[in-house]
């Protein structure tokens, strides 16, 4: 997916992965020039990016502590973009949309993101807009799980794991200059885990 970033200084602060090594290389190559600050509680004075990217953790076993410490990075950068525009983007996990029985502190945590985000969009309009990617079950293309985890995978209708590069996009068309009016808003990449129930009864 190509996106003009050209000009545009990104921040991205939060849990390193491989997920947002390729968001990273994907800004780089739209144009955006990018730095790297983690963790979050390490960036105080700064110059107000053009771009935040604010990581949090993706897997359900993941550790949720940083929550509290992502939130109130992604608050005082925020506020510090304020006077001249920008983009806040969230990388979350869709069980704040829908919490899942065996995963009940991620459930917890990534719901208290998705609030803190959608509250952070109502303050902070129209100057800065503020969305979030929700991931699913997201494979690392060796097996593994990046985002979700493999027993989302009996619920999902597309029947089988997303891509790194299905959350790519998501961010870069959250990036988009040409997508100017969305803010508040979870862009959920889940093969519609969060639909419904898939399962047959």
């Amino acid at each position: 997916m190509k996106v003009d970033l050209d000009g545009r200084a990104a921040l991205v602060v939060g849990r390193d992965s491989a997920v947002i090594e390729a968001v990273v290389a994907a800004l780089i190559t739209n144009g955006a020039g990018v730095s790297r600050r983690a963790p979050a509680d390490t960036v105080n004075t700064l110059v107000a990016p053009d771009l935040l990217v604010v990581a949090h953790d993706l897997v359900a076993e993941g550790d949720a502590a940083d929550v509290e410490a992502l939130v109130a990075a992604a608050d005082r950068i925020g506020e510090a973009m304020q006077e001249r525009g920008g983009r806040v983007i969230v990388l979350t996990a869709s069980f704040g949309l829908l919490p899942a029985r065996r995963h009940a502190v991620q459930s917890v945590a990534t719901a208290r993101t998705v609030a803190a985000m959608r509250a952070l969009a109502m303050r902070l309009g129209p100057n800065v807009q503020v969305n979030a990617v929700g991931a699913g079950a997201i494979e690392d293309g060796e097996g593994g799980f990046l985002a979700g985890g493999a027993a989302l995978l009996s619920h999902v209708p597309f029947g089988e794991a997303g891509t790194i590069e299905d959350i790519v996009h998501a961010v870069l068309f959250l990036a988009d200059p040409m997508n100017s009016y969305m803010t508040g808003q979870v862009l959920t990449v889940d093969g519609g885990w969060g639909a419904g129930y898939g399962r047959n009864f």
